[in-house]
Order: structure tokens, then C-alpha cells, then sequence
């Protein structure tokens, strides 16, 4: 029998997020594991019901709360690591709640009796969840009520989404005041929206004093309309960061004022690991200044510099500061105008990561010298590469060569997007032939790359034998319709592994010879196609 013939067709169960039922289930093993006799309840003692329902919707939200946010990172997934995060979560805050021990009230106050732990597992304040909406005086002292508990230490606040007036910031301060010397993460994303400058500026400078002095790993200002102002208006919290290893500055129109400001008011990134700009208008000025802090990074592992208007000399000042960077692990640059020269100047950074996972390089104007450089370098450094993106860079069949070679060498590869080059079937071929054997291959993009019937049968055959391959996006090209049948009959098993032909212009195309030349048994065309190619991947 056929082994592949005998092997259930694959499908995809999205595990994330938990119904509210598996939540409830999990609620009433959590309180049984608080009050149930076992080898840690005997040590620490059990709690009383209770008390032990009120912990248990504690651990349960923060433990759902931590796992959802890890699934929003890797939308991709099925889910199943989130699943492993949130019941990882739950085992690890059981825990704590039970080395913090009963505690009993006397005269209205809580009092911790177990004396092993002094201070309370990590806590997460979030009022992100729900509608946009503004939030004034009375409601700020209503929400944020259980900040001022005692007995609890927040080590993470989330106030995005919630849009904080002038009295409303006001009501907060003293609250925020009290808690900052426990807090390690702060997001403040979009917390001010739809309120007037003057107005906005007010409740950042508010929001900032309240919070000067925390020792902070993880900041988030993202969405806020902040410009030069605004981030001055954070002067007091900025300054006072030494330690932060995570910085978000998403949509915020940093301009290249803005983006020396940051520069000038952090005071160390030596700790930094996570610092991500995105849809900013930075340009080439406030690139140098990013740049300052990227050098001041040695363990930066994920840069984010997307949608920021940088140029060909923004793009070479970041690629010289991105040489220090020898821990980076994603790298995020798309949508720039950095041109070949910063393509190459780029490249000698990356021949420095060996932990390189991800790399995003869409859109940068590369060219083939940008990307021959580029690739060649990848070639020998990043042994682990995941994802390769490099659309819309101009890259025709002269690139292709060193394309492959790069390819070939990456086999843990699970992603490729070359869409909107002009790769046409003869770069087509040349990559189909260097993805051979990639067993982790998932998802690769080719769509806009001038592709004939001949390069888009080839990759089409090459990708679907690989059983966990999920998606192919070869639309906007110039396959005959002959040669869309052709695929979606090597597709037949897997219809919804192959993306839509809606943008395809069969008539466009110029490679009627070659389409005389294929039979529907064309083994021996291909043949001719790849006889001369060799591809070896790295030993």
C-alpha cells in the first residue's frame, strides 16, 4: 500500500483561545489544586474554598492574558504553544499562591501568614480589553480601584485602548505613583486618543512624573500621536530608564526631531533587546539618530524600523549600527528606500548573525546588487533562518544565482516571499531547484514575478511534495490558462494550499515558445531546464 495514500489528509484545529467552558473547567481544577491534599499543599498548606475560587480567577486571567498575548506574536500558529504557555502560567502562579500560604482578615485588613515568600507573584493590571472609549474622573476611580488593594504587586500595567482625560489622568497619578516601584512593564499604548493636543500633552506629562523612577523592562507607547512634544512630554519616565530591554514606538509620528529626542533622553540601551519603530516618518535624519541607540545595543535580538521613510543614507547609518548587533534574532526594515548601496552596507552586519531567525526586507529598492550581496551574505551566517522576505526590490534572474545559493543552504526555511520582482521562469526554475528537500517549507510567495506557465508548474511541483507545506501565492503573473489547470491539477489533493489566480493575465505573458515546448507528462522538459543547475546546500 501506499504509504502517502494511507495517511489521513491534513487539517488545521485552531487550539487558541480556550472556549469559555475550557476556561471554566480550568477555573475548578485550579481551585481543587488550592485546596486538595498533594505533596505541596502538605508542605505550604491549603487554602480555604473561598479564598481559593478568588486566587483561582486571578491565576486564570493572568495566565490567559500572558498566553493570548504570546499568540498574537505568532498569529501563524495553531495555537498549541499559547496552550502550553497558559497552562505553563497556571502550574507556575498555583505555585506562588500557595508558598504565599492562607491568610486570614482581622479588622478588614489582609495579612499574609506563610512567611516562605515575601513578596506576591507577578500581577497583571489590563483595562485594555473591550471598546475604545474615553475615560474620565469617576470611571478612572472605579477602574483602577484595585491598584490601590493592599496586599498585591503589579508587575505589569495595560492601559491601551482606553482614551485617559485631563481629571481622569489626575485620579491616576497618585495611584500610579504608589505602585511604580513594583511595576516591570508598562503599556501605554493608544491612551490618549481623540483628545486635543494640549490636552494630551497634559496627560502625558502626568502620566510620566507619576511613573519617573520605575525600573522598567518593557515600555510601550505605541499609537499615541506623540511627535517631538510628545515624547518630551515623557521626558521625566524616559530619563529616568537605564534598564528597559523592550521599547515600542509604533505609529507615533516620530519625526526625525522625535527620533532624536529618544535618542537624547534614554540614558542607556545597553539592556535593550526589543526596540521596534513602525509607521513613523523618521526619514533619513531621525534614522542616524535610531541609529545611535542601535550602536549603544550589543544585545538587541529584534529590530523593528519599518514604514519610516528612511533613504539610502539613513538605511547605511542604521546597516553600520546594526554591525554591533551580533545577538539579533528578527529584523524588520520593510517599506524604506534604502537603495543597493544600503543593500550592501546592510549585508555586512548580517554576515556577523549567527541567531538570525527572521528577516523582513520587502520593499527596500535593493536591486540585484542590494540583494546579491545580501543573500550571498546570508549565505554564511544565520544557519537557522526561518523566514526570508525580500518583495518588491527589483530583483530579476541576474539575482538568482546567488538567491539560490542562500536558499539552498537554509534548511530549517519555512517561509519565502520574492512577490513582485521580476524573477520570471528561468529565476523560478533556478529557486524551485535550490527548495528541494526543504522539509520545514510552509509558505512561499511568487506572486507579480513576470512567471510563465513553465516556472509556475516547476515550483508548484517542487513545493507540494512536501506534506507540511501549507500555502503557495503565484497570482499576478502571466500563466496561460493551460498552465493554471496544470497547477491546480498538481494541487488537486490540497485546493486550499494553493492561493488564487484572480490577478493572473494569461494573455500578458511572452512565453509562447516555451508553452509549445511542455507536455502535461513534461519530466523530460524539466529535466532540460535543470540539467546544468547544481545546488548544494552548506555542509
Amino acid at each position: 500500500m501506499d504509504a502517502t495514500k494511507s495517511q489521513p489528509l491534513p487539517f488545521s484545529i485552531k487550539l487558541w483561545p480556550p472556549s469559555k467552558n475550557t476556561r471554566q473547567m480550568l477555573l475548578a481544577r485550579i481551585t481543587d489544586n488550592l485546596t486538595s491534599k498533594s505533596i505541596f499543599t502538605q508542605k505550604y498548606g491549603n487554602l480555604s474554598k473561598e479564598e481559593a475560587e478568588e486566587n483561582a480567577k486571578r491565576i486564570e486571567d493572568v495566565a490567559f492574558t500572558t498566553a493570548n498575548q504570546h499568540y498574537e506574536n505568532e498569529p501563524d500558529g495553531d495555537g498549541s504553544s499559547a496552550v502550553q504557555r497558559y497552562a505553563k502560567e497556571c502550574s507556575k502562579l498555583i505555585l506562588e499562591a500557595l508558598k504565599r500560604g492562607p491568610t486570614k482578615k482581622e479588622n478588614g485588613e489582609v495579612v499574609v501568614v506563610s512567611k516562605e515568600i515575601t513578596e506576591p507573584g507577578d500581577t497583571v493590571f489590563d483595562i485594555s480589553s473591550g471598546k475604545r472609549a474615553f475615560i474620565e474622573a469617576k470611571e478612572a476611580e472605579e477602574i483602577l480601584e484595585p491598584l490601590t488593594k493592599p496586599g498585591k504587586s503589579y508587575t505589569k500595567i495595560c492601559f491601551s485602548n482606553r482614551s485617559f482625560g485631563r481629571e481622569a489622568a489626575r485620579v491616576a497619578e497618585p495611584i500610579l505613583a504608589s505602585v511604580k516601584h513594583h511595576l516591570k512593564e508598562v503599556d501605554l499604548s493608544d491612551f490618549v486618543a481623540g483628545r486635543e493636543e494640549e490636552e494630551a500633552l497634559e496627560v502625558m506629562n502626568i502620566f510620566s512624573a507619576a511613573l519617573e523612577g520605575a525600573v522598567l523592562k518593557n515600555l510601550n507607547l505605541s499609537n499615541n500621536a506623540l511627535g517631538e512634544k510628545g515624547v518630551r512630554a515623557f521626558e521625566a519616565l524616559l530619563k529616568s530608564q537605564s534598564g528597559l530591554e523592550e521599547l515600542r514606538l509604533i505609529n507615533n509620528g516620530i519625526s526625525e526631531e522625535a527620533a532624536q529626542a529618544v535618542s537624547e533622553l534614554i540614558p542607556s540601551t545597553e539592556k535593550l533587546k526589543v526596540l521596534q519603530f513602525h509607521n513613523n516618518m523618521t526619514g533619513d535624519q531621525g534614522a542616524v539618530a535610531i541609529a545611535k541607540m542601535v550602536k549603544q545595543s550589543p544585545l538587541l535580538e529584534d529590530f523593528r524600523c519599518s514604514s519610516t521613510r528612511v533613504g539610502s543614507e539613513g538605511g547605511i547609518a542604521l546597516a553600520e549600527a546594526l554591525e554591533v548587533c551580533t545577538h539579533l534574532k528578527k529584523l524588520d526594515l520593510v517599506d524604506n528606500m534604502f537603495g543597493p548601496e544600503a543593500g550592501v552596507a546592510l549585508s555586512k552586519a548580517l554576515s556577523n548573525y549567527s541567531s538570525l531567525t527572521e528577516i523582513y526586507l520587502n520593499y527596500l529598492n535593493l536591486e540585484d546588487e542590494g540583494a546579491s550581496a545580501i543573500a550571498t551574505a546570508l549565505k554564511e551566517s544565520a544557519p537557522s533562518l526561518e523566514v526570508l522576505e525580500m518583495a518588491g526590490n527589483d530583483i530579476t534572474v541576474d539575482c538568482a544565482p546567488s538567491l539560490v545559493a542562500c536558499i539552498a543552504a537554509k534548511q530549517h526555511l519555512i517561509k519565502l516571499n520574492l512577490g513582485e520582482n521580476e524573477l520570471k521562469d528561468e529565476g523560478a526554475i533556478q529557486i524551485s531547484k535550490a527548495l528541494e528537500g526543504h522539509l520545514h517549507l510552509k509558505e512561499v510567495d511568487m506572486n507579480t514575478n513576470y512567471l510563465g506557465r513553465v516556472g509556475a508548474r516547476v515550483l508548484a511541483k517542487v513545493v507540494v511534495q512536501n506534506p507540511d507545506f501549507r500555502y503557495l501565492n503565484i497570482d499576478g503573473n502571466y500563466i496561460s490558462d493551460e498552465g493554471v489547470d496544470e497547477v491546480k491539477e498538481i494541487f488537486e489533493k490540497f485546493p486550499d494550499k494553493l492561493g488564487p489566480f484572480d490577478e493572473n493575465d494569461p494573455e500578458g505573458g511572452d512565453d509562447d515558445d516555451d508553452e509549445e515546448s511542455v507536455e502535461k507528462d513534461g519530466d523530460e522538459e524539466l529535466e532540460s531546464k535543470l540539467k546544468n543547475l547544481e545546488v548544494k546546500a552548506e555542509e
